[in-house]
């Protein structure tokens, strides 16, 4: 077996791995080709990538012109320690304020603290206002867990 099939994920780690993280760095592409890469909190729905911005800003703008996407949720900092998925695929736009306000919803329960007084949902229902959602449809999976290498340390569990 070669070393890239070896460090592959099956389909329930890849689930498992994204059910673990709250930040993805999000690629769109800008009116001139060049990449628009920022982080973003995400959720799954229904197994997909979810996440919602303001509606004017430039990633929403980009993916409005071109819903073609890619997306990276990683971990780890030593090399045996490495783990990631990268999804690419098309992004979904959401504009139903229930539906945009259920993305909310679903991130925000992953986010800090809102602060004194503020709860989560009127934070949602204020937000969902001014936002936009997006789902990735992917067309493509890569994923690789470092840990699965030979004579890789294990960690504890």
């Amino acid at each position: 077996m070669d070393e890239r099939a070896r460090i592959r994920m099956n389909d329930d780690e890849v689930d498992a791995f994204l059910r673990e993280g709250r930040k993805l760095q999000l690629a769109t592409i800008n009116p001139d080709g060049t990449p628009h890469l920022v982080t973003m909190y995400y959720a799954l729905l229904d197994g997909r990538v979810a996440f919602w911005t303001y509606r004017a800003a430039q990633k929403a703008r980009n993916l409005d012109r071109d819903p073609r996407t890619t997306c990276l949720v990683e971990a780890g900092d030593g090399y045996f320690d490495l783990r990631g998925v990268q999804i690419t695929g098309l992004a979904r736009r959401i504009d139903d304020l229930a539906d945009v306000a259920e993305v909310g919803r679903a991130i925000s329960h992953q986010l800090p603290d809102r602060g004194p007084g503020r709860s989560t949902e009127e934070y949602v229902q204020r937000a969902a206002r001014k936002r936009v959602a997006y789902v990735v449809e992917p067309t493509r999976v890569v994923s690789w867990d470092h840990r699965k290498l030979a004579g890789a340390p294990q960690a504890a569990p």
